[in-house]
């Protein structure tokens, strides 16, 4: 897995954004053994940490700094050499690229979004390069997939802006694709079935746990919900879906290690 600064094309960072911030901490904290650290009053919000390293940041919704209504979530980036260059490019291949901005000294970013609505952030390292935990330590995002009604055309999409390449995998029952960034896996990409129901295409966020059982039962332990239940995935490793108490959805994964 990775450790250190990530790549170019390299999924690099999270924002949670979610309602009764302080609250939410200590939820992940008892889950995923997170530390914060607070930003400066002007910014808002915290950095998120798993063993002293940077892993994203924590927004509460109803802060100052944060438009009317938003929803709870987390926000997934990618490494860029220029986010404007990047948000450009998403529009000329008709998905949305919205103007970049700064953010104080540590970078730039930018929102993109493909043809059917699922949105991708992008970040141009400037003080901050972004994560660096290890991938595989406990309560690290260390994976991103897309679930789309459209795999074709979205996955041509994220390739032509990102520079990535297109592997189908042989998954039973499954149209599953892997994204690679040069000789490096960087995210999945799944069709949304009849039989999933009905949602919005997204990407969505795994973080590494030393058990998934054990997250599992301290998730509802602590007021959150299990909305998959754990199940093997076949050389994969266990995973189950996870809700907080204040609605923001991701999974965990207990990967499998090679013999």
């Amino acid at each position: 897995m990775l450790s250190g600064p990530r790549r170019i094309g390299e999924f690099c960072w999270i924002n949670v954004l979610t309602p009764a911030a302080s609250d939410a901490q200590a939820f992940f904290t008892a889950v995923l053994g997170w530390e914060y650290t607070a930003l400066p009053p002007e910014m808002g919000g915290h950095l998120i940490k798993v063993g002293g390293e940077e892993v994203g940041g924590m927004w509460d919704t109803t802060g100052p700094n944060m438009p009317p209504s938003t929803p709870p979530g987390i926000g997934l980036m990618i490494r860029v050499e220029s986010a404007d260059a990047v948000s450009a490019k998403a529009n000329e291949l008709g998905g949305l690229g919205k103007p970049a901005f700064d953010v104080g000294p540590t970078g730039r970013m930018a929102e993109t979004f493909d043809p059917f609505k699922a949105e991708m952030d992008v970040w141009q390292a400037g003080a901050s390069p972004g994560m660096t935990a290890d991938s595989m330590h406990h309560g690290t995002p260390s994976w991103i997939e897309l679930a789309t009604y459209e795999t074709e055309k979205a996955g041509a999409f994220w390739s032509a802006l990102f520079g990535w390449r297109i592997e189908k995998m042989s998954m039973p029952g499954m149209d599953y694709s892997v994204f690679h960034a040069g000789d490096r896996m960087v995210g999945g990409m799944m069709a949304i079935t009849p039989e999933m129901g009905s949602f919005p295409s997204h990407w969505a966020v795994y973080m590494t746990v030393d058990d998934v059982d054990a997250a599992a039962a301290k998730v509802t332990a602590n007021g959150g919900s299990v909305f998959m239940p754990p199940v093997d995935i076949q050389t994969v490793g266990r995973m189950a879906g996870i809700a907080s108490p204040q609605g923001v959805m991701f999974y965990v994964i207990t990967y499998e290690m090679p013999a």
